[in-house]
């Protein structure tokens, strides 16, 4: 069963001022536990926010290590690229090492670039935060409803989806065991058109955001007041 904790904020702004020092507060105590901070990006306008204010913020950038809860089957140019927004408004400005952004390849297609990427995660332990977003469907990363979640225990670390209800239809993702793997996992939840999954989501029923199961619960900051 998942634990939820719901976190109120007035309006987005407020919101991602909270996301923003939540993941910097994260970040210090993991470097001073552990002498390296691991988070997952997610994509969306909300997040992107939120990156470009990290952007601005100090902290210890060499010992950040970033990767992706998913991402689509484009070009790395390619305009809807998680890594390439993410790039532009944040990554590309601060002073992580290149070998410590950890870019799904999925240029290379859903199969070969699952494959890679849950390579890479074998021997990582958990994630320090993972950030994760809402669909109006009740996905999160790229786990959509009617779709294998990878909940199981011998799910691999990285899923190759073809059939992807919103274009393209060819993604990869984290499973939701290996979201769930994280000492922390916080939801950002923005906007009017999300209440409806949120509501399936408090009302207990069986949506992808409710698959994440990290021992300590998750965190969800949203603007959509008294729920």
């Amino acid at each position: 069963m998942q634990t939820t904790r719901w976190h109120a904020f007035p309006d987005a702004e407020a919101l991602e001022r909270a996301a923003t020092a939540r993941i910097l507060t994260s970040a210090q105590a993991a470097i001073a536990a552990r002498g390296a901070f691991h988070l997952v990006l997610a994509g969306g306008n909300t997040p992107r926010r939120v990156y470009a204010a990290l952007a601005e913020a100090p902290a210890d950038w060499p010992r950040w290590h970033i990767w992706f809860g998913d991402e689509r089957c484009l070009p790395p140019a390619h305009p809807e690229r998680n890594s390439r927004m993410a790039t532009q408004t944040w990554l590309s400005l601060v002073a992580i090492p290149p070998t410590q952004i950890h870019v799904i390849p999925a240029e290379l297609g859903a199969g070969e670039a699952a494959r890679r990427y849950a390579a890479a995660l074998v021997g990582r332990g958990d994630f320090d935060l993972v950030l994760l977003g809402l669909g109006e469907d009740g996905h999160t990363a790229s786990l959509f409803p009617g779709h294998d979640w990878g909940r199981e225990e011998t799910a691999p670390a990285a899923l190759a989806i073809f059939d992807a209800p919103k274009p393209p239809p060819a993604r990869v993702s984290l499973s939701a065991r290996r979201l769930s793997a994280a000492r922390e996992v916080l939801f950002l939840v923005s906007g009017a058109a999300k209440r409806q999954a949120v509501a399936a989501w408090r009302a207990g029923k069986t949506i992808p955001a409710a698959a994440i199961v990290p021992d300590k619960g998750v965190d969800i900051f949203h603007d959509l007041g008294d729920l």
